[in-house]
């Protein structure tokens, strides 16, 4: 019979698929017993009764356990995480928000687009992304968390109400090369209407945009941030422990400066940065003569301050800018064009930075593990007043 150091071991296969760490590490592990010959009666603690990826948690066990030599039959038992283990959890962690419900547990890279500063086209940057990961082929959606700002609902031509599942999750818009997106404006009495939120309304919105929509199987979610490095960015620093930060920044030394900022918000709450974009990075005439308007080199001098790759340099074309305020990303309308091609590079430079895959397990006896359901967590997000 195996040893139980050795079945905690094999354990350590089983990943929790927001958290990215095994179930070991995380001491969800609650007991393992043998209680007869090649019998393994192995008990996980959740950190909700009804936690949705319960099932991925017990066919990643059994398989785990399964594997060893000797062992003929594996029974999965679940409890709760009492509230001191979720306390001592969240602070291993470095969370304050509190512990993810399995709402994302299918969506392989969360990527938030940050610039510190406005006015650098980090959202054009956002939507024209999204649009030109879709059209690589990959299963994408935009989260627009400029609660103040928004604008990817413009930028990809998708406006409306989403519907509701059974289950009251809400169902993201389809906008242009099929990129899902929410937006707040999804929510508003009416078209423009202004917001004036403070901090506590914010963080409950992003929390809804997270957990309450059935954003299914993705292979990108992409998040447009907010200028500044305030409660927005705080906020989904704290939820998303698994994502990572691609910064927007233009050439002059101001905005990367600013950027930068940005980014050392990002390396205090442990995210990886996975990049730098240079928007407006120079503008060719008809006649081939190039001017330099925003400067030369800041997105590069950043990436080399961070030690990450610059993953683009798009320069300054009025198509693009013409295609967001219509709704229509270059990279779809005009794929050939220099701002579009510079954002392919880009988006297969994060592609190539990326993990393609879920750290999930397969079922025992090659079948494929079932995806995860989502959280169901209730209400409906409250209109602006």
């Amino acid at each position: 019979m195996p040893s139980t150091e050795a079945i905690r071991d094999s354990l350590r296969a089983v990943i929790d698929p927001e958290l990215r760490r095994d179930i070991v590490e995380l001491g969800m592990v609650r007991s393992i017993h043998e209680p007869e010959p090649g019998r393994v009666d192995v008990v996980v603690s959740l950190t909700t009764p009804g936690c949705p990826i319960r099932a991925h948690f017990e066919k990643g066990v059994r398989d785990a356990v399964g594997r060893i030599d000797g062992v003929k039959l594996v029974n999965v038992g679940f409890d709760v995480l009492s509230p001191e283990e979720k306390q001592g959890l969240q602070a291993r962690l470095g969370r304050q928000g509190g512990l993810p419900q399995g709402a994302l547990a299918a969506v392989k890279n969360v990527v938030c687009v940050g610039s510190g500063k406005g006015g650098v086209g980090k959202s054009t940057v956002t939507a024209n992304l999204a649009a030109a990961l879709a059209a690589e082929g990959h299963a994408t959606a935009a989260l627009d968390a400029d609660v103040w700002g928004y604008s990817i609902p413009r930028m990809l031509g998708v406006h409306g109400r989403p519907s509701l599942t059974a289950e009251r999750k809400l169902v993201p818009l389809v906008g242009a090369g099929g990129v899902q997106a929410i937006s707040i404006e999804f929510f508003l009495e009416r078209e423009d209407q202004a917001i004036i939120w403070r901090g506590p309304m914010l963080h409950k919105a992003l929390r809804q945009f997270l957990e309450d929509v059935h954003w299914g199987e993705l292979d990108y979610l992409i998040i447009d941030l907010p200028p500044g490095t305030g409660d927005v960015s705080m906020t989904l620093a704290q939820l998303l422990p698994q994502a990572v930060f691609l910064v927007v920044t233009t050439p002059q030394p101001a905005a990367q400066k600013v950027a930068g900022r940005a980014a050392e918000t990002a390396e205090r709450f442990e995210l990886e940065i996975v990049g730098v974009i240079e928007n407006m990075a120079g503008f060719t005439t008809p006649s081939g003569e190039r001017f330099t308007i925003f400067g030369e080199g800041g997105g590069q001098l950043l990436a080399d301050e961070l030690d990450v790759p610059l993953l683009g340099k798009v320069p300054l074309q009025e198509e693009l800018r013409a295609g967001a305020d219509e709704g229509r990303p270059l990279v779809l309308t005009d794929p050939d064009a220099p701002a579009a091609q510079a954002l392919f590079h880009a988006a297969r430079g994060l592609i190539a930075a990326t993990p393609q895959e879920l750290p999930v397990l397969q079922a025992p006896s090659g079948h494929p593990a079932a995806p995860p359901a989502a959280a169901v967590t209730g209400t409906p997000l409250p209109m602006a007043p």
